[in-house]
């Protein structure tokens, strides 16, 4: 799907994206969106962070929090969101405590919002948990996990899922469609503003043409393109 429409757009006011990759992964990952947003007019700020090292309340208080407050002192008009995966729980935790009133729209990509059954059967063992750290073991599908003690998104949020996968071990474990680590399912969110699934392995999604391209719209337009899919 071309990307090149989109990206002609030009923003009256100064807009922030932050961009927030998955569990085990750095910025690097999230560099073919970053282009595309520059490209699309937004300020885009591509956050490196050790996904590894912390639980998710300490990730999102540390991480999103400062990212927010760079936006905020470099005079940001709005703030929005792209996440992959784990960064999307970050945002939310760190939403359900702090205000941002310059808040935007966010868009998350394969994000585990009610937990993932790998992490149901996998969490308990010592690889898993040398591997994933604190975030990785907080994302069950249990009601007491972190994604289902969050509560619903109480802003604009639009969810982008993937349906392919290469991981076949992993999607023996989940049940329905899946990407490969988080169910079609499990990535939906109560409040969510709107939803679509496209043809994307999860590690793959941040730099998937068709995903970058309804990312945008759904920046510009509070929704996804649903006549292209």
């Amino acid at each position: 799907m071309a990307i090149a429409p989109l990206l002609s757009h030009s923003l009256e006011a100064r807009e922030d994206v932050i961009l927030l990759h998955g569990l085990c992964r750095t910025s690097r990952s999230m560099i073919v969106m970053e282009r595309a947003l520059t490209q699309a007019g937004y300020t885009v700020l591509n956050v490196d962070y050790p996904s590894r090292s912390e639980s998710i309340e300490r990730l999102g208080e540390d991480v999103v929090g400062k990212a927010v407050a760079d936006c905020e002192r470099d005079g940001a008009v709005r703030i929005n969101f792209v996440t992959h995966s784990l960064g999307g729980i970050l945002v939310r935790s760190y939403l359900a405590d702090h205000p941002v009133p310059a808040l935007g729209r966010v868009v998350m990509l394969g994000p585990p919002n009610q937990g993932s059954e790998v992490v149901d059967r996998l969490g308990g063992w010592w690889l898993f948990k040398k591997i994933n750290g604190p975030a990785g073991n907080e994302l069950g599908t249990g009601k007491d996990s972190v994604p289902n003690r969050l509560g619903p998104a109480n802003f604009c949020t639009g969810v982008i899922a993937g349906n392919l996968t290469i991981n076949w071990i992993n999607s023996l474990i989940i049940p329905g469609s899946d990407d490969g680590k988080v169910s079609v399912e499990r990535t939906r969110l109560a409040g969510m503003a709107d939803h679509i699934v496209i043809s994307s392995a999860h590690p793959f999604l941040m730099r998937n043409a068709s995903a970058i391209r309804q990312t945008i719209y759904f920046l510009r337009n509070g929704k996804f393109d649903h006549t292209t899919v």
